[in-house]
């Protein structure tokens, strides 16, 4: 029950129903889960762990508000992980090859901010599926999670979302070429580009706040 109610208040984080800073209504969310106070505990306690709640006493728990440092460490680890995690599953068969041209098709003809940021999502965990680590998988899952809270609301404040499909496209021709030292180098490029205009948007967003704050 506590995983479940987790998995739930971590997508509400992710989408923006909860917002950074703000306090978690305990009362109201166990109603809106139909849980007891206890197993929603252990939730929050385990979001805590997970870096998207702060728990402060007698206070409770607060959503964590995003942050130009967090984003920056959560971000540069990935251009480190899924090439080791894409050469450990090797060059993927004809199949999965398919799957990800027919993903990547999907991302350029996406309409929905929202939708192509979970379509890149399914994308690059596709590409990496077949690694034996799954230790390696599920810290590449997490850090994604909580990466993905920053694109959504950049696309929220801004209406950008980051297109990577030329990239995508020269990490497919080295596959296809069983070029796999290729592949990693040119994931390992995808990886770094995306955070660019999200380190630009959290450093204006500091900006304006100060601005506004000392203005």
């Amino acid at each position: 029950m506590s995983e479940a109610a987790a998995e739930v208040v971590r997508a509400m984080i992710v989408d923006g129903r909860l917002a950074g800073g703000e306090r978690i209504n305990e009362v109201r969310l166990s109603g809106e889960l139909g849980l007891s106070r206890t197993p929603l505990r252990e939730a929050l306690s385990g979001l805590v762990a997970e870096g998207a709640l702060i728990a402060r006493p007698r206070l409770g728990f607060f959503v964590a508000p995003l942050s130009l440092n967090e984003f920056e460490q959560l971000y540069d680890i990935r251009p480190l992980l899924d090439p080791e995690a894409l050469r450990l599953a090797g060059v993927p068969d004809a199949k999965s090859l398919a799957r990800l041209e027919r993903l990547d098709h999907q991302i350029a003809t996406a309409h929905l901010g929202e939708h192509a940021i979970t379509l890149d999502d399914e994308w690059h965990f596709a590409l990496i599926e077949a690694c034996p680590n799954k230790v390696l998988l599920e810290l590449i899952a997490s850090i994604m999670r909580r990466t993905r809270r920053y694109e959504l609301a950049l696309m929220r404040e801004t209406e950008h979302v980051h297109r990577a499909n030329a990239e995508h496209a020269r990490i497919m021709a080295a596959l296809r070429a069983r070029d796999l030292d290729g592949a990693c180098a040119a994931l390992k490029r995808n990886m770094q580009s995306g955070k660019v205009p999200i380190v630009a948007w959290l450093k204006a967003r500091d900006v304006a706040r100060k601005v506004g704050k000392w203005g």
